[in-house]
């Protein structure tokens, strides 16, 4: 079969080229840089697959280009740049990768949690500026403190395994129960006003939609034990950025943790947001109009939690088992 990958990245070809070397079926492979477009189409008409991340649309007009196109395999979760109702009155089967960061963002989530209890970046900052002295650097443990994880579904539950880890209380809030995990893990299903009002720290990770759009707005952070840190490694669009900045200024909120930042949907998701010089210049100046950046509570990193050396490669290896299973006439993970 013939295979385009688009958005490819020099560390991304030696993967696949690895890995289709090693399966063998005698596959011609082609590499763009950029994402699929018309100008690009016209060089792979002929091509049965093409594998895409987020920025390469695949319309109407793309398909008609294409028209022995039989597989669109996204090397990404979500899906949206694909017309799929196109697709599936064409016949052409689309695949995604459904699973590979749920451990990875957990461990990050961590990773600013920790930062703000302990004071790593605080203490950081003040080293560049030859200060050492300890005076303002206090932590506190996370023994005994009270997690509130909003959203437990699979990175939820990892975030829920590590902090018992930590001996932590763990509450969680979530649309859907899970009774059986809540046992086996060792935590509580409660309300978002009861999370919101006992909780040492809370950290979201539940989808970006209508009914979670700024699901932690001023009337929530009012329910807040003062003092909380809030972490998000999920979508900038559940905080109110505004009612964020009053709470960290009144001394509501101790500290934030950031991996998403509200107003980052323009830049869309996964590893183009790393490589594109220009779209990270956007983000810079998305995150200094915020003034977020500047405060020494605040640690923001540019929606890294899923990058991983492992979770990339099982992002990449997933995205190829689709394009082997749909050759041998078994396709997996489908979306269309």
């Amino acid at each position: 079969m013939k295979v385009a990958f688009f958005e490819v990245r020099e560390n991304e070809r030696e993967f696949i080229e690895s890995y289709f070397r090693k399966a063998g079926g005698g596959h011609t492979l082609r590499f763009f840089d950029e994402a699929l477009s018309a100008e690009n189409a016209k060089k792979v008409r002929d091509f049965e697959c093409v594998s895409v991340i987020v920025y390469s649309k695949i319309d109407a007009g793309i398909l008609d280009m294409m028209p022995k196109l039989r597989h669109v395999a996204v090397r990404a979760t979500g899906f949206e740049p694909v017309d799929i109702g196109e697709c599936r009155k064409r016949g052409i089967t689309v695949s995604n990768v459904p699973l590979y960061a749920e451990n990875t963002v957990a461990e990050h989530a961590f990773a600013l949690m920790l930062s703000l209890t302990r004071n790593v970046h605080k203490a950081y900052v003040k080293a560049m500026q030859n200060e050492f002295r300890i005076e303002g650097l206090m932590g506190f443990d996370l023994r005994g403190k009270t997690l509130g994880v909003v959203g437990a579904g699979r990175i939820g539950l990892h975030v829920i395994r590590i902090a018992k880890a930590f001996s932590m209380r763990v509450l969680a809030f979530d649309v859907r129960r899970d009774d059986f995990m809540a046992e086996a893990f060792g935590f509580e299903y409660v309300t978002m006003d009861r999370l919101l009002k006992e909780s040492d720290i809370i950290t979201l990770h539940a989808p970006y939609n209508s009914h979670t759009h700024h699901i932690i707005d001023r009337k929530a952070m009012r329910k807040m034990k003062r003092g909380v840190i809030l972490i998000n490694t999920a979508r900038g669009g559940l905080i109110d950025t505004k009612a964020l900045i009053t709470s960290l200024d009144n001394g509501t909120i101790a500290g934030v943790g950031l991996d998403v930042i509200e107003g980052e949907e323009m830049l869309r998701e996964d590893t183009q947001l790393l490589y594109d010089d220009k779209k990270l210049k956007k983000l810079a100046q998305l995150v200094k109009r915020n003034i977020l950046i500047r405060r020494y509570n605040v640690v923001y990193t540019p929606h890294i939690a899923f990058y991983s050396r492992e979770a990339f490669e099982r992002k990449i290896e997933t995205a190829c088992d689709n394009v082997r299973a749909f050759v041998s006439g078994r396709p997996q993970n489908i979306v269309s």
